[in-house]
């Protein structure tokens, strides 16, 4: 576990190091695997990575090269889940190809008529389709990302529907419908002429832009969606900006 100079921490990894771990520096490792809130979390996600590697073991799947063209350039390396289910790698991208007998066994719901899944989001639809080709740690991710990407597909799938927080698209859905006449906060920066309260741009749609002052300490806890106006406590702005864009206006309109 790592803690950077702004005082976040995150998981981060080292190889061929054979020094005392107290000598080690933060330039011995390389990359990061996210965000920690503490040390009991790093614990539990350091136990959560080596049981996905045991898993993967046990999986034995074969990696190789096969010269196939995929939708997002010429397959660089491949590697076999099983027959039928192959994941490839180009120079910029990748993802699953399904062999049409595979592709057949995906839910109605989320199949594609190209049997190609990329490997941002798509690749969930293949783990959750052959769960004994993934590991623990795999399928809980794709589980997670059909809820948060095809909530409508994962409620019919599943008969329920999603409570608040389940599913991202959705919440974002039920956002963007609550606040749709009202205005959203387009940029901020805190304030130079007004000490403690922030400078935002905010509209309605593809409406015109208005100016409001915002306590920044509210607007330190805005929602993940965006931070919403309040026309009856948010003050309507028009004095000297500090925003760039608004700044070079010159007239604080």
């Amino acid at each position: 576990m790592i803690t950077s100079p702004s005082g976040y921490a995150f998981v981060a990894s080292a190889g061929a190091i054979r020094r005392p771990l107290a000598d080690l520096t933060r330039a011995d490792f390389i990359g990061q695997d996210g965000r920690v809130a503490d040390e009991a979390e790093f614990r539990a996600r350091v136990a959560e990575t080596a049981g996905h590697k045991r898993d993967v073991a046990k999986l034995h799947r074969v990696q190789t090269r096969m010269s196939v063209s995929t939708p997002w350039g010429g397959s660089q390396t491949a590697v076999v889940y099983a027959e039928g289910v192959v994941a490839h790698m180009t120079s910029g991208h990748g993802g699953f190809h399904l062999s049409t007998e595979r592709n057949a066994k995906v839910h109605p719901l989320l199949r594609k008529d190209m049997p190609w899944y990329e490997e941002d989001c798509e690749w969930a639809i293949v783990a959750v389709s052959f769960p004994d080709l993934f590991t623990a740690y795999e399928r809980s991710t794709a589980e997670k990302i059909i809820r948060n990407t095809w909530p409508d597909a994962w409620e019919k799938i599943h008969g329920r529907s999603l409570a608040e927080g389940e599913s991202w698209a959705k919440d974002r859905r039920v956002f963007d419908q609550r606040y749709a006449a009202d205005y959203i906060v387009m940029s901020a920066i805190l304030s130079d002429q007004r000490p403690g309260m922030t400078e935002v741009v905010a509209k309605i749609g593809g409406g015109e832009e208005r100016r409001f002052l915002v306590a920044s300490d509210e607007y330190a806890v805005r929602g993940r969606f965006g931070f919403v106006i309040d026309l009856a406590r948010h003050a309507e702005y028009d004095g000297p900006s500090s925003l760039i864009g608004w700044r070079s206006r010159g007239d604080g309109s």
